[in-house]
């Protein structure tokens, strides 16, 4: 859909989806919201303020600007880590409005994934670095430990990463351990116990599911793959760099099209963005 401009910072790190098919990115570490249209021009949203001098960010030292997610409205809501407790945290961005902060996190947090539960207006915030689960409502507020658990934990980088809800669960990727947990919402809104449902993944990044089902997609960032991996746990390569993927970071699914965001963070080559489609296999199995 789009080759994306190295030299300006236009490193895509997360994606979500506009009506009309453009793209909502995040470019992490030039701080900016941009959208990009379907003949593949970029338009810049807004610029995150600068952190104050001496903040640095948990693990990455720089500003980070991660996972992002569109409400109905067409509200942007993503997140921001500075190392710095004045601008880390959850912030929106209405149609035509300037971004504002609705949320607070640590200064020690790296909150990186981020999902919306439509269900109950609650955004779900995987932290890679404390490899905790916040939860908070949409309209801001004080963001709660949602899930903790060994399994969101890094294991010498960055730990929980993407997250999805589906299904009536957090879906969660831990980078370091290359696993795929699923985290029951229960009746009453908290964290049953973590399920580990697959892994061998390790480098895992996003991951999108491709239907109603427990399939999905997991980009394998730093192997430059995307993985099918389905219900079972069972997974298999699908893409590759041959495909067009320059380290793949985030993903996103609409109908019978995958996109697919490329930050090119170890190939330093053509950031882009991909559209893939998505067939059936000759079981019946989405591929």
């Amino acid at each position: 859909m789009a080759h994306l401009n190295m030299a300006d910072g236009q490193r895509p790190e997360n994606i979500t989806l506009e009506p009309d098919g453009s793209a909502d990115v995040t470019f992490a570490y030039r701080r900016q919201v941009a959208r990009i249209t379907p003949d593949g021009r970029v338009r810049v949203l807004a610029t995150l303020p600068a952190p104050p001098a001496g903040a640095g960010t948990p693990v990455l030292t720089s500003p980070f600007l991660g996972g992002i997610v569109r409400t109905q409205d067409g509200t942007l809501y993503f997140l921001y880590a500075t190392g710095s407790s004045d601008l880390t945290g959850l912030w929106r961005l209405r149609p035509g409005g300037t971004p504002e902060r609705m949320a607070a996190l640590p200064a020690d947090s790296l909150p990186s994934g981020l999902a919306l539960d439509t269900r109950s207006g609650l955004l779900y915030v995987a932290d890679s670095v404390l490899g905790t689960v916040w939860r908070v409502p949409a309209t801001g507020g004080t963001p709660r430990k949602w899930a903790t658990a060994s399994e969101q934990e890094p294991a010498g980088f960055l730990g929980a990463n993407g997250i999805k809800i589906h299904n009536g669960a957090a879906w969660v990727s831990n980078l370091d351990k290359g696993t795929v947990l699923r985290i029951p919402i229960t009746r009453r809104g908290a964290a049953g116990p973590v399920e580990k449902r697959a892994t061998g993944l390790v480098n895992i990044d996003d991951i999108a599911f491709t239907g109603s089902g427990d399939t999905l997609l997991a980009a394998i960032n730093a192997d430059n793959e995307v993985a099918l991996v389905k219900p079972d746990g069972t997974h298999s390569t699908v893409l590759t760099g041959a495909d067009g993927l320059e380290n793949p970071t985030s993903l996103a699914v609409r109908g019978t099209t995958a996109y697919i965001a490329n930050g090119a963070y170890f190939t330093n080559q053509d950031p882009n963005l991909l559209a893939v489609r998505i067939t059936s296999g000759k079981q019946g199995q989405q591929r």
